[in-house]
């Protein structure tokens, strides 16, 4: 397969240049990455039926034979059609195909075929539009079919796959060694290839399902756990003295039960012998950051150093103000570090770091770059975890050895997603809000409704409140929707007048920007207009409405997160959705955000919905694409490849055994930046 995965996809009989790109639009730009292009469903071919009882509306396969060769018929606008007939003994079967002179050639009067479509009936007469057809004599039982783009059909990928699969060398070179294969019971690579795209049966099929989601896991969790580098080795950072309560004495405020039970599991690692390795998952405004701070304080006391990554630089800025204020008093020094910050400022920083002047940096993915140099970093923290992806988080814990790791998600992570991504990390989870947080309500609603929500923020405004305005775009464009520069002249000039109206985006510069959201935060703004940048931006107790415009453009979980934005104070809060859209999963979505307000209920629904991939949007968490495991699906092959993986990754983590090359080779294939 190795040989295959370089071999160019043009290179391939019936593939030339022009098709080749739409092949690597696919993702598949070499002859092995074609074959593990799985299809997306398969037609079922097996049990035809007759025309007569043919089920309407739904694809179904007809066996008959063609007692009327395609006829053409030039119809307005400069379409052709083309007509045959066909008779199963019974019945027959009018078959229609649309600008597709080829099918005059391939359909012989008098010959049987296979015929599959869906059957729609016009009085007694039964017929089948654009259907696909085999000859029935050489047709397979079960036939693929793929998932397309314009000018490339299932039928010409199916058939691509037929002379990939060709090459196949033989015996070919099997990842995952004999032994494992046995004790699983899984068949070998081709026989698995080999049925996935063309099955003998439905009973070969589901076998090779099973082994190539399997190896797919199995891969997968290898790769992640040499990324996280997961060996138990012993930790060069274990804490001597437990600082908590000295730490608790400086906070303004009492933490909460979860708080207390998160910092003492993980204070429980930190005094133990080997390197922490923890995830910390807590819905919208439930303390992470206060857990993290005890942590921080007890690792610098002890005599190292911390740094916390976050990914963006308003939040950089938050943490660096509000840990500052907490930490100054026990004499610990912190500093921050962003992409800003001017050339000298930032070569001055990175000296004191390297000789121990800082005790705790906090920043933005600046942290990783090659020049930062810490003394003795013991604890390294990543906040919002799922916007990183996995290499940076390996490159800041790069930086210290093996440190202590702490990971934070605000984004309520399923169960099963977080079982994927972050392997066997130890979980603690805040499942409770401090005191004072106001719930908050939330409604869909058409844009016939904007009037009354002007007028409802109006009312909030003259009572003293701020409201957030969400716009998926910056600038107007080709399409409707709402976009931040268009709708700020809109409330200045038509629905809000007499407010100040204040605008935010990604465009502008981050000076711009931290004065933007400094004006706001000191209540200096009456209406911040802006697009999903505020959606870890700082904490305004006084902002109650959260206005979201073309609400169906977004995922459940970023929903969650722009409502976390606001009932941060002790006044009541609403958030309003409007949208026009008006499909079933759209009305689905916004439903589930106006009747739960639970951030791990709505992480599952949204992984219902849009599937793994597209979970946290363009691929921010770091994963690899699955090409044919389901995260929802397939939780028992997952927790045995995991179980697998962990196997292999401690007795050999390099995966440098001669049985275990096949799947090193893999792994460097699914993580294209993976490296030893």
């Amino acid at each position: 397969m190795a040989s295959l995965y370089g071999q160019e996809i043009q290179t391939l009989k019936g593939v030339g240049k022009r098709r080749a790109e739409l092949f690597r639009k696919l993702g598949a730009p070499s002859v092995g990455a074609l074959l593990r292009l799985y299809p997306r469903a398969y037609e079922d071919l097996s049990h035809p039926s007759p025309i007569r009882t043919a089920p309407l509306g739904t694809p179904c396969a007809i066996r008959a034979t063609v007692i009327q060769a395609p006829r053409e018929t030039r119809i307005r606008g400069g379409m052709t059609l083309y007509k045959a007939r066909a008779d199963d003994g019974e019945s027959t079967l009018e078959l229609t195909f649309f600008n597709n002179r080829f099918v005059m050639n391939l359909l012989r009067e008098n010959e049987t075929y296979l015929f599959y479509g869906k059957v729609t009936a016009n009085f007694l007469k039964r017929e089948m539009a654009s259907p696909e057809f085999y000859p029935a004599e050489s047709c397979p039982q079960v036939l693929p079919v793929y998932r397309r783009t314009n000018g490339l059909s299932s039928r010409m990928i199916g058939n691509a796959v037929r002379e990939a699969l060709r090459l196949l060398p033989d015996p070919i070179r099997d990842p995952i060694p004999p032994m494992l294969r046995k004790e699983h019971s899984l068949p070998r690579l081709d026989f698995a290839l080999k049925n996935i795209h063309f099955p003998g049966d439905m009973e070969s099929l589901a076998l090779a399902r099973r082994r190539l989601i399997f190896e797919e896991l199995l891969v997968l969790q290898l790769g992640l756990l040499k990324i996280g580098g997961r060996s138990r080795s012993r930790s060069r950072f274990q804490l001597q003295k437990d600082f908590t309560a000295e730490f608790y004495s400086l906070l303004p405020f009492s933490p909460t039960e979860a708080q207390k039970r998160a910092v003492r599991e993980a204070m429980a690692d930190l005094l133990g012998g080997f390197p922490m390795n923890r995830l910390i998952q807590g819905d919208v405004g439930s303390g992470k950051t206060a857990v993290a701070a005890a942590l921080c304080h007890s690792a610098i006391r002890n005599g190292m150093q911390a740094a916390l990554m976050a990914p963006t630089e308003i939040l950089a800025r938050q943490h660096a103000q509000t840990l500052s204020a907490l930490l100054s008093p026990a004499g610990i020094r912190v500093g921050l570090l962003t992409g800003s910050l001017p050339a000298a400022e930032k070569k001055k920083l990175r000296a004191a770091l390297a000789c121990g002047e800082i005790d705790l940096l906090i920043g933005t993915h600046a942290l990783i770059s090659a020049e930062v140099k810490f003394l003795r970093l013991g604890l390294v923290v990543t906040d919002e975890q799922h916007r990183f992806g996995v290499t940076q988080r390996a490159a800041l814990a790069a930086k210290g050895g093996r440190p202590h790791m702490l990971i934070m998600s605000a984004t309520p992570i399923p169960r099963t997603l977080a079982l994927m991504i972050y392997g066997d990390l130890d979980l603690s989870v805040l499942d409770e809000l401090p005191p004072g947080r106001q719930k908050t309500e939330t409604y869909a609603v058409t844009p016939d409704y904007r009037t009354r929500v002007f007028s409802f923020v109006k009312k909030q405004i003259q009572k003293g409140r701020q409201s957030y305005i969400i716009c998926p775009t910056i600038e107007e464009g080709g399409s409707d929707m709402a976009s931040v520069t268009a709708y700020t002249e809109l409330l200045k000039n038509k629905w809000l007048p007499d407010c100040r109206i204040a605008m935010l985006h990604g465009k502008m510069k981050p000076k711009e920007k931290e004065a933007v959201m400094d004006r706001f935060s000191r209540g200096e703004t009456d209406v911040l207009v802006s697009t999903t940048v505020v959606e870890v931006g700082v904490d305004v107790p006084n902002a109650t409405v959260m206005l979201v415009e073309n609400a169906e453009r977004y995922g459940l979980s970023q929903l969650h997160q722009l409502r976390g934005r606001i009932g941060r104070g002790t006044h009541a809060s609403a958030c309003i959705l409007i949208s026009a859209a008006q499909n079933d999963e759209a009305l689905a979505r916004l439903k589930i955000m106006c009747s739960t307000s639970d951030g791990f209920r709505i992480a599952e629904e949204d992984l219902k919905l849009r599937g793994p991939g597209d979970f946290f949007g363009n691929r921010q968490h770091g994963l690899p694409d699955l090409r044919i495991a389901d995260m929802m699906a397939d939780m028992g092959p997952l927790q045995e490849a995991q179980s697998v993986a962990k196997e292999i990754f401690d007795s050999d983590p390099e995966l440098s055994l001669p049985e275990h090359r096949g799947l090193r080779a893999e792994v460097r294939q699914l993580f294209e930046n993976w490296t030893d």
